[in-house]
């Protein structure tokens, strides 16, 4: 297969740090594929936290990344810079990358490339590399979330929440989220939360200790940080986990370290964009033959909430930091 590739495609670009109002479409050169990358045309793109904080200034790509935000992508392989290689040009993926994604085109490492469960569209597949890595990776590849116990998600509305949510479910795990709105807590009723608790009317510590009889959840799946740290340690049993994934209510907090040692508590921090591509490789395996199967039997999906065209990247950014979607934003190219 010959596929003609062009010199240059459209991208989004930060102006400057700040606002939604800095991003910008511009043109530059379509990116070379290195040693063990493809390069992918991109047809739809996620929208992620990390976006956002990378436009703001505050999250920097990694080194040898790409300076143009998206973590993650669904489109054609079009190049593949690799003596042996599983796929064929004109494959249809997606892919996690540490840059890139919020353009025409995009490379990506072989090794965190899958291809597309059959039944899902483009847009589908977008929505799931960053979240599906993301969950997989700290509470199923380490082993942190075992069948029979309980955990509860914090955020429970957004692409980690919901993906997070299916995947504890179908792995035989008990599930509390938290979410900002009743809306919320009946679409991830549906999705199948055991229970779903609205944190600006109720107090969820005092509701966990009564959904579980005064236990405590074995998990907590966290992207609030220091706001939320005290009442964490305060709902968790004895060894229980704490997994923070973010900090959308602050890092910084003097503690009180008693509870981690008295209920033998593990208190772990989690990124993903600066794990090795082996690493993320491996979870990419693991995915593809235990996850995969459940996409494509439909008892586990990406929750998409709004399509944008890449040109109405603004909007996309101004509603993921309303915080009014329930599951993913996507750009399509």
């Amino acid at each position: 297969m010959n596929i003609k590739i062009p010199k240059t495609m459209d991208c989004v670009d930060i102006i400057k740090p700040g606002g939604p109002e800095n991003l910008r479409i511009t043109t530059i050169s379509v990116p070379s594929p290195n040693k063990n990358e493809v390069l992918i045309k991109v047809s739809a793109a996620g929208v992620n936290r990390p976006d956002i904080m990378q436009r703001e200034g505050k999250y920097p790509p990694p080194k040898g990344a790409s300076h143009i935000p998206g973590l993650e992508v669904s489109g054609t392989i079009i190049k593949i810079n690799s003596k042996y290689s599983k796929f064929s040009l004109g494959d249809k993926v997606c892919a996690l990358i540490a840059g890139g994604g919020y353009a025409g085109y995009c490379v990506a490492p072989e090794a965190q490339v899958l291809r597309i469960p059959s039944g899902l569209t483009m847009s589908e597949a977008a929505a799931i590399p960053e979240t599906f890595f993301t969950v997989w990776a700290n509470l199923f590849y380490n082993k942190m979330l075992s069948p029979g116990e309980t955990i509860l998600i914090h955020g429970g509305a957004s692409g980690i929440g919901t993906t997070a949510v299916q995947l504890a479910i179908s792995f035989g795990a008990k599930v509390f989220v938290t979410v900002g709105s009743d809306e919320k807590c009946k679409a991830l009723h549906k999705i199948g939360a055991n229970k779903a608790i609205n944190y600006k009317k109720q107090d969820f510590v005092k509701n966990i200790k009564k959904y579980t009889n005064e236990k405590g959840v074995d998990v907590i799946l966290d992207i609030i940080g220091a706001e939320y740290f005290d009442k964490n340690l305060d709902i968790l049993s004895k060894n229980g986990r704490l997994i923070m994934l973010a900090f959308q209510g602050g890092f910084q907090k003097n503690i009180n370290l008693l509870p981690i040692l008295q209920k033998h508590l593990i208190v772990r921090g989690s990124t993903l964009r600066p794990r090795t591509v082996k690493e993320k490789g491996l979870i990419a395996k693991e995915l593809y033959n235990i996850v995969w199967p459940l996409i494509e039997k439909k008892l586990v999906k990406p929750i998409l909430y709004k399509t944008f065209s890449i040109k109405d990247v603004k909007k996309a950014h101004e509603l993921m930091e309303s915080s009014q979607h329930i599951g993913k934003i996507i750009l399509q190219t």
